[in-house]
C-alpha cells in the first residue's frame, strides 16, 4: 500500500520543478523513445499542461500514438542518484482554445508563450495520468496511482486571479521578502510576479525562473490563503 506521504513528495516535486523530460514515441525511428524538454504547469485539476509546436518532432510523435512520460528531478543535489524523480506516465491530449482558464493559467507562468502564435502554430496539450514512478531517495520507492499523485486546485479561476492580482498590486515588498526568508536569490531589477495559488502554496516568477513556495499547513479559502501568507510574510 503506497502511504499519503509519497503521494504527496512526488506532487510536491512535480510542482516545484516547472520544466521536465517529455518522451514520446519515435515515428521517424519506430519503437524507439524519443526525449525532449519542456516546459509545463499545473491544470486545475492538478495535471500537466504542454504548449508544444506543430513543426516539433514530439508533436509528431504524439499525434501518431498520445502515450507520452514527463520526468521531473530534484535540483540543486550533488548526487544524481539521491535526488528525487518522478516518472510520469501519461496520455496527450490537444487542449481546446475554448479552455480558456487553462490557457491563461499557462500563460501567467510563461508569458513570453504568448507570441509563440505569432511564429508556428502551437496547440496546448494536457498529459492525462496514468501511472507514476516515485523514488524519493534509496529505497525510497512506489508506483502511485493518478488519485495519489494529482490534488485538485480549490480555487476557482476568478478566485485564484483575484488573488493573485491582488498580491501582484498591492504587495510587492512581501513577495521580496518570501524570496528573503527562503534563500532566494532575487535577481537585481527584477519584480517578483505571483503566478499560481493551489492548497498546498505558490509560485513566484522571478524574471523567467519559476520558484515554488509551500504553505506552512493546507489552505482551502481565499481568507486561509491571506493568513498563510500574512504569516509567511512575517517570519
Amino acid at each position: 500500500m503506497v502511504t499519503t506521504t509519497a503521494g504527496a513528495e512526488a506532487r510536491q516535486l512535480l510542482l516545484r520543478d516547472y520544466q521536465g523530460v517529455l518522451s514520446t514515441l519515435s515515428v521517424a525511428v519506430s519503437g524507439y523513445p524519443f526525449g525532449s524538454v519542456v516546459p509545463y504547469c499545473l491544470d486545475r485539476q492538478g495535471r500537466p499542461i504542454i504548449l508544444i509546436s506543430r513543426i516539433a518532432q514530439h508533436t509528431k510523435n504524439i499525434l501518431a500514438d498520445p502515450k507520452v512520460s514527463l520526468i521531473a528531478i530534484e535540483r540543486g543535489v550533488d548526487d544524481i542518484q539521491t535526488a528525487g524523480r518522478l516518472t510520469l506516465l501519461a496520455d496527450a491530449a490537444r487542449i481546446p482554445p475554448e479552455d480558456e482558464d487553462t490557457l491563461e493559467r499557462y500563460y501567467c507562468y510563461f508569458p513570453q508563450s504568448r507570441d509563440y502564435h505569432k511564429t508556428h502554430d502551437f496547440d496546448f496539450h494536457r498529459l492525462e495520468p496514468v501511472r507514476a514512478r516515485y523514488i524519493g531517495g534509496f529505497g525510497d520507492i512506489h508506483w502511485l496511482e493518478p488519485e495519489q499523485l494529482l490534488l485538485p486546485n480549490p480555487f476557482t479561476d476568478e478566485e485564484e486571479l483575484g488573488m493573485l492580482r491582488h498580491m501582484n498590486e498591492d504587495h510587492t515588498e512581501a513577495m521580496q521578502r518570501y524570496c528573503l526568508n527562503a534563500g532566494v536569490a532575487l535577481p537585481e531589477a527584477v519584480t517578483p510576479v505571483m503566478t499560481g495559488i493551489d492548497a498546498e502554496g505558490f509560485h513566484l516568477r522571478l524574471g523567467a525562473r519559476i520558484v515554488r513556495f509551500e504553505f506552512p499547513s493546507p489552505v482551502q479559502s481565499p481568507m486561509e490563503v491571506h493568513q498563510a501568507l500574512v504569516a509567511m510574510a512575517r517570519a
